[in-house]
């Protein structure tokens, strides 16, 4: 019989690209079970404690704290859609506004073209027409994708909500068989996984959200200053993207400068897109570092790769999940012996060096 440290490291490697190709396969097989399975995963542990203080202090049935939790959580979601919605309800009353003033940039854009590229205004509205024309024949089609795409979102939303109530209510259940999967020599460990995830992902969202409320605050000042008409509505755009790491702040950078340039001068749209990415800047070298801190010690490299992984697999969730999931891996290599190389290749020289601190103090 051939031992595993007996076989060569090509024959090793195949092993571990087969395994990681069959996982890819499965997670992209299960996404409409495991995309909501995972967010009612973090939300769970996010509420854990406000479950834990109901049923403690208040006395409340585990199923009635689980409920008033969840409904804690949906209140301030639609704190902050009602916030959003009211604000672009005064977008769409200033809309004749938007209008005019998107016609005469077009009209100079036209007239640029001209200048620049030699095509006269005709040619460049045949062009526009056709596109419009294409476009209209095929509203129907849009207009039933979009309504199948709220009606899968809806109910996307409804799985998270049901797969956190019972992760709530049934968590000790679930524990339990954690620790029965293991041998009863490896209990001490098991907890000590569980306990560090459940602490490093609550420590990492709750700072997410920090994170998000001071950006916000910023932002909103600094476009109040500028005199920018959605300072508020651009302001909260702008924290809602910011969550996602690397490309969000891309997203959010376009759509400030699309709808300043719709209502104002194209100098203030430039002026806004440099305090975008001027408040990008002390978000992720002075805010990040001081409010989420150093609970999750993943490199950039892996972060990032993590990221362009998770939307080719799962999209837009895949974006939001990655970096949770990736943290929730490190833990449990950083346990494993033979998996510690893995842990060590996510996390970086920094955690290296502090692990060998450590070992140095303890001698």
């Amino acid at each position: 019989m051939i031992l595993k440290d007996d076989l060569p490291f090509y024959a090793r490697l195949a092993f571990v690209l087969i395994g990681v190709l069959a996982l890819g396969f499965l997670i992209i097989l299960g996404k409409e079970l495991l995309d909501p399975l995972m967010f009612g995963f973090l939300f769970a542990i996010l509420l854990l404690p406000i479950s834990n203080f109901l049923e403690r202090k208040l006395k409340l049935p585990r199923s009635m704290a689980g409920f008033v939790s969840i409904l804690l959580m949906i209140l301030f979601i639609s704190g902050i859609v009602y916030l959003v919605g009211t604000q672009i309800s005064n977008l769409a009353h200033d809309w004749p506004l938007l209008k005019e003033q998107i016609n005469k940039s077009a009209v100079d854009i036209q007239l640029w073209v001209q200048r620049t590229f030699h095509v006269n205004v005709e040619k460049q509205m045949v062009y526009v027409n056709d596109t419009t024309d294409k476009l209209v024949a095929s509203g129907t089609t849009v207009v039933g994708s979009t309504f199948g795409a709220l009606s899968s979102l809806v109910l996307f939303y409804l799985f998270i909500t049901i797969f956190t109530f019972l992760i709530l209510f049934y968590r000790r259940l679930l524990f339990r068989f954690i620790l029965y999967v293991f041998r009863e020599e490896a209990t001490p460990i098991v907890h000590k996984v569980v306990e560090n995830i459940q602490l490093i992902l609550r420590k990492y969202i709750l700072g997410l959200l920090i994170e998000m409320l001071v950006v916000a605050v910023i932002t909103c000042v600094a476009f109040w200053i500028i005199g920018v008409k959605y300072a508020m509505l651009l302001g909260i755009i702008t924290a809602l993207f910011n969550i996602i790491p690397y490309v969000g702040i891309f997203s959010a950078l376009l759509l400030s400068t699309l709808i300043t340039f719709a209502t104002g001068a194209v100098s203030k749209a430039v002026i806004v897109a440099i305090v975008v990415v001027a408040i990008h800047a002390i978000d992720a070298n002075v805010v990040l570092p001081m409010v989420v801190g150093s609970k999750v010690r993943l490199n950039a490299l892996i972060t990032f790769i993590g990221i362009v992984l998770g939307e080719m697999l799962w999209g837009l969730s895949g974006m939001f999940l990655s970096i949770p999931v990736i943290a929730i891996c490190k833990i449990i290599f950083d346990h494993i012996e033979g998996l510690r190389p893995w842990g060590y290749l996510l996390g970086g020289d920094y955690e290296y060096n502090r692990v060998a601190q450590e070992e140095m103090k303890t001698e």
